[in-house]
């Protein structure tokens, strides 16, 4: 019951505001005298609101005088909230001499207290304290704070919140689409002496300061008859009917959802920030490549998609206001070959390592379903690794696994004539021939393969070669020269 109605004292908003200021209000706390209660519990929960309200709006005022465009004030925002702006970059603010000295002095003792306690399982109570305090005391002098250009700051906004800990969050610099058009500053009047001889000025902007989406705008209704804008609210709804009636309607029109469709990927793909003012929602999600593979950007697939974009580049309106029509314009089989090119960009064939506990980004049974669809849509378009132009190398394979690997490729295209031939070599030699061996065989590491790959014939008639002569002589050599085991096995 208490949680239903009360609010700890640990709460952010209680931090924020303080007890001795919300007491000193007249709120009442409740507390307990037999266990520990954190400082009790707050009883007014309007009054602590209105309370954290009225100093989030006092800061609000404090930082308007800088200049923004906007300031949105509320407890806490929730995830994702800055999605679709963009955020300026700030210069951060010199650091005084005494600072740097300050600094400079943390980070000795930092890395001194780090080099000295590295081998230790667990440091002392003392050290670990310690430690905290100077990490916490760099911490500060990071979040200094940031100087940006005035023009940046005449049509950009600032978050203000409260932490958990209670304490005031400040988010400056994001920039709203509708404001991305250059600021024009008035032009000043030919005439100086045309209002009674004064100069004109340039009016001071003033920063809309809203709370929880609402405005803190107190001032009455004009009292003319002037027509105003509708309300935001009428709007949402009005659209919202609209939303379901287009809906329908482009159900109703296979053709058109097509091009829709096709319109929004080739925004997405084409023209950077175009899509995201697109009324459809649906996004390319275009993977990385956390780990950059040999001749990844030198592989065929990679230079046949690089050339086909740069076709379509050419092909498709530098203007984004004018690629509707121009698609308007392509013919069935143009729309298509275009909408697989842009569709393909979404393609995540990528294996990513899951945590024990499956606490991390990704789980071990969504990857493993990714990459079960990965086969089957490679199987619908009939790929084949080996056409794509990939095949074993010592840098691609042969080079990065165990002696047993390479052993076992061989193995499985060649045979165990083959085997023979090397497995009495040196890794990086071993890897190398290998590389002879396996070339034009068609020989696939499991990661790539579609099916489960066949063991080769062993029968006598399968030669792959001798070794070369330098190998044949410096890495055949054993401790008894009277024993020629490689010319058995080359045999």
């Amino acid at each position: 019951m208490l949680t239903e109605n009360t609010v700890r004292a640990s709460d952010r908003r209680a931090l924020f505001v303080s007890l001795e200021t919300y007491e000193q209000a007249g709120g009442p706390i409740l507390r307990d005298l037999f266990e520990a209660d954190d400082g009790g519990w707050l009883q007014d929960v309007p009054l602590l609101d209105r309370l954290v309200i009225e100093k989030l709006e006092t800061e609000a005022g404090v930082i308007a005088a800088e200049g923004w465009k906007w300031i949105s004030v509320a407890v806490d925002f929730p995830y994702g909230h800055d999605a679709g702006l963009r955020e300026i970059d700030g210069t951060p603010a010199d650091l005084t001499i005494e600072e740097q000295t300050t600094k400079d002095a943390l980070t000795a003792e930092h890395d001194k207290l780090e080099a000295e306690y590295q081998d230790v399982d667990e440091l002392p109570d003392e050290v670990d304290q310690r430690l905290g305090e100077v990490e916490a005391a760099l911490l500060a002098f990071e979040d200094r704070s940031m100087i940006y250009d005035p023009a940046d700051i005449a049509r950009a906004g600032v978050f203000i919140s409260i932490d958990s800990e209670g304490r005031l969050s400040v988010d400056r610099g994001y920039v709203r689409p509708e404001d991305e058009l250059p600021i024009t500053e008035p032009e000043a009047e030919q005439d100086g002496q045309a209002s009674g001889g004064h100069e004109s000025s340039t009016p001071v902007q003033r920063t809309a300061i809203t709370v929880a989406g609402a405005s803190t705008d107190t001032a009455e209704d004009d009292e003319d008859d002037a027509v105003r804008p509708l309300p935001d609210r009428l709007i949402i709804e009005l659209t919202a009917h609209r939303t379901l009636a287009l809906r329908d309607a482009l159900a109703d029109n296979p053709s058109i959802a097509f091009q829709a469709v096709l319109h929004n990927f080739a925004l997405a793909t084409f023209y950077r920030f175009a899509s995201s003012g697109s009324c459809l929602q649906i996004a390319i999600h275009t993977p990385t490549f956390p780990a950059q593979a040999p001749g990844l950007k030198e592989s065929v697939s990679a230079k046949a998609i690089e050339t086909r974009h740069e076709a379509w580049k050419a092909r498709l309106p530098s203007e984004e206001n004018e690629l509707w029509d121009t698609l308007a314009a392509l013919d069935g089989n143009a729309q298509a070959a275009l909408f697989a090119h842009c569709a393909s960009f979404a393609v995540n064939a990528l294996f990513e390592p899951a945590s024990r506990y499956n606490t991390g980004r990704v789980s071990a049974h969504g990857v493993a379903q990714r990459l079960e669809q990965a086969v089957l849509l490679a199987r619908s378009v009939g790929l084949d690794m080996v056409q794509a132009g990939w095949k074993p190398t010592v840098d691609n394979y042969l080079g990065r696994v165990t002696k047993p690997r390479i052993l076992e490729a061989v193995r499985e295209a060649k045979g165990e004539a083959s085997v023979q031939l090397i497995d009495h070599l040196k890794k990086a030699d071993m890897a190398r021939e290998a590389e002879r061996l396996l070339d034009g065989a068609g020989w696939l590491p499991e990661p790539l393969r579609l099916t489960e790959a066949t063991t080769p014939s062993t029968e006598p008639g399968i030669d792959a070669g001798p070794l070369p002569e330098f190998l044949a002589e410096d890495e055949g050599k054993t401790d008894n020269e009277d024993e020629q085991p490689q010319s058995i096995a080359a045999e």
